[in-house]
């Protein structure tokens, strides 16, 4: 099984190529995406529940791209530190947010600035002051060893040019006995070298 992209694969304008589309999303979340998006979308195939998410900032909800609910995996304890990899506009981020409580932490890592801004800008509109979010992407987290209680991700880690080394990351920064509450695409076959290559499958 490949877990990392081909040796001679740009991986700098692949991470450009994923920042620009996701860049996009954050601009107008509306437009023409291959992905779905929003609020309908995570009530209805996702699980998530309409009512908690229709407390979240719209700006928030609707640049949500996800693939799954990784917080119906199991609860999260007042007072938890919990990292969203890949918390682009948010609105993962603000529910953990608001299960940890204010003794808790939130911590979102994002490789995109405009999903940083937005996600900033949603998170003080809905008055919380436990929601940190930092530049930074799965295979070098901003953070520090076993720091971390519960680590989220949704529909990022498919997006690394080498998963060992995100999951790497994540060993490294929960605490022992924390956990991963992760939801992803995953492949039932081995892929191709010529889909390995394509950027443009990597990016979405």
């Amino acid at each position: 099984m490949a877990t990392s992209c081909p040796v001679d694969l740009d991986t700098i304008r692949l991470r450009a190529e994923i920042s620009t589309i996701y860049a996009r999303v954050a601009a107008d979340p509306g437009g023409d995406f291959h992905f779905h998006r929003g609020p309908a979308y995570a009530a209805e195939l996702l699980g998530y529940d309409a009512a908690e998410l229709a407390a979240l900032p719209a700006d928030s909800t609707a640049a949500f791209a996800g693939v799954s609910n990784p917080l119906a995996i199991a609860p999260l304890e007042p007072g938890a530190t919990v990292v969203d990899i890949g918390s682009g506009a948010g609105m993962d981020l603000m529910l953990a947010a608001r299960r940890v409580g204010p003794s808790g932490r939130a911590i979102g890592v994002d490789m995109t600035p405009a999903m940083i801004d937005r996600a900033r800008s949603s998170a003080h509109a809905a008055g919380l002051d436990n929601v940190e979010i930092r530049l930074g992407d799965a295979q070098a987290l901003p953070l520090d060893d076993a720091s971390i209680d519960v680590v989220i991700s949704n529909g990022v880690l498919n997006l690394t040019t080498d998963k060992l080394e995100a999951f790497s990351e994540i060993w490294r920064v929960l605490k022992p006995g924390g956990r991963l509450q992760l939801g992803d695409i995953v492949v039932e076959s081995e892929l191709s070298e010529g889909i390995r290559r394509d950027v443009d499958l990597w990016t979405g």
